[in-house]
């Protein structure tokens, strides 16, 4: 049985993950979210990109069997498991910034924007080449009519999975989301592992 590791709540780690193994993303409480971001190990210029991966996936709802790719319009990653079916490409990771505009009588956070700068520094990764992240779990609705776009409590419950088989080696950042609505309005851990096979 692979290692599960846990990321805290409100925090963010980066690891490699190499082509052909599965990253498997766990919500292991229920109703959180997590950012994954993905560049290329050989090029960091390669980076995930939901612009590309919206147009060659043909919807905005991206679940198994769906690929994730790059700037460069190459796969990275492929949806092999999805126990939620219920995921966001559209909003990008929060950010100080988030949290004045949509909570100003709470307390600043450095956000996903934050954690990801961090824990992807050791590999070269500047804040502003961070890009929109594919927010797991993430419960975004858009209004047929209108296009407005509201964010709703996560429908993952305890131990729901996704997985992903890596397409190329890859740097991975991952986090614990730390915005409130994308939550439910609360914070809870995210584990992950890397499988060496599919399951």
């Amino acid at each position: 049985m692979s290692q599960v590791f846990e990321i805290p709540p409100r925090s963010g780690v980066a690891f490699i993950l190499h082509e052909g193994e599965t990253l498997e993303v766990i919500d292991p409480l229920g109703q959180q979210v997590s950012d994954l971001l993905a560049f290329n190990r050989q090029d960091m210029g390669e980076v995930i990109s939901n612009g590309r991966t919206l147009d060659y996936e043909e919807t905005i709802r991206i679940t198994q069997r769906h690929r994730l790719w790059s700037n460069r319009s190459r796969p990275m990653l492929e949806i092999t498991h999805d126990d939620v079916g219920l995921h966001d490409f559209l909003l990008t990771p929060c950010s100080e910034a988030t949290f004045k505009h949509f909570y100003p009588d709470k307390p600043v956070h450095r956000g996903c924007m934050g954690n990801l700068a961090e824990a992807l520094w050791p590999y070269g990764v500047v804040q502003d080449a961070i890009p929109t992240a594919f927010n797991v779990f993430m419960n975004v609705q858009v209004d047929a009519d209108s296009g407005k776009l509201e964010v709703l409590p996560p429908i993952s419950k305890a131990g729901d999975c996704l997985r992903l088989r890596a397409l190329m080696d890859l740097v991975i950042g991952l986090t614990a989301c730390s915005a409130y609505a994308s939550n439910g309005g609360t914070f809870k851990p995210i584990h992950y592992r890397i499988l060496t096979d599919d399951r």
